[in-house]
């Protein structure tokens, strides 16, 4: 999780590190969506990159480092990521893509809150828990990538040859799949907890 991590994060950031509206991987209205936008992919890089480190033992167990990188994940990552991902979606067009992306980033502020909380609470349990649901959500952006694809191939069998040019099939079918990304990450979250509390119990 961890490489994938890296590797869909160098992707993600590589287009903006010049800072050159041109090379945007997205149409972008002007230079307050182009800001927003590169806002948005360098903290959910931060994110994507930091999560995993936090389900590692070795980071758990020294209570220093975990909690500062638990931090950083939150208020460098998800919050600045999640806020300027709403303001993304609803510049985006699309309306699966403006409600699916609106109802991530809005889950993905409030498990991080419940995340944070619990730890205050020294519930350590419910941290875990509100952890793995929060990176389940961070994990979209790397979920999305690989569902796109594999959509656009289950639809080969039943496409004909009028269904236009393949790139244009991607573009309709990355708004799916970004929706169907967190919801799968989620079920899978779900089904890791259950299965952590059955083997406690």
């Amino acid at each position: 999780m961890f490489v994938a991590a890296i590797v869909v994060s160098l992707v993600l950031v590589y287009p903006y590190l010049r800072l050159d509206m041109d090379d945007s991987r997205l149409a972008v209205s002007g230079n307050l969506h182009y800001s927003v936008l590169v806002a948005h992919i360098g903290t959910a890089a931060v994110a994507i990159v930091l999560g995993p480190l936090q389900f590692m033992s070795g980071v758990r167990a020294r209570r220093t480092l975990h909690r500062t990188i638990g931090r950083v994940y939150l208020l460098a990552g998800v919050l600045p990521s999640a806020v300027t991902a709403i303001p993304v979606a609803l510049w985006s067009g699309r309306t699966v893509t403006r409600i699916g992306l609106v109802i991530a980033a809005a889950l993905w502020l409030i498990t991080g809150g419940l995340a944070y909380r619990a730890a205050r609470r020294r519930d350590f349990t419910g941290h875990r828990d509100w952890m793995t649901r929060n990176y389940a959500l961070t994990f979209l952006a790397v979920t999305a990538r690989v569902l796109t694809p594999l959509l656009l191939l289950a639809q080969l069998p039943f496409i004909g040859d009028g269904a236009g040019p393949v790139g244009a099939r991607v573009q309709s079918l990355i708004p799916v799949g970004q929706t169907l990304g967190w919801i799968v990450n989620l079920v899978v979250a779900e089904w890791l907890i259950r299965r952590r509390t059955a083997q406690v119990q």
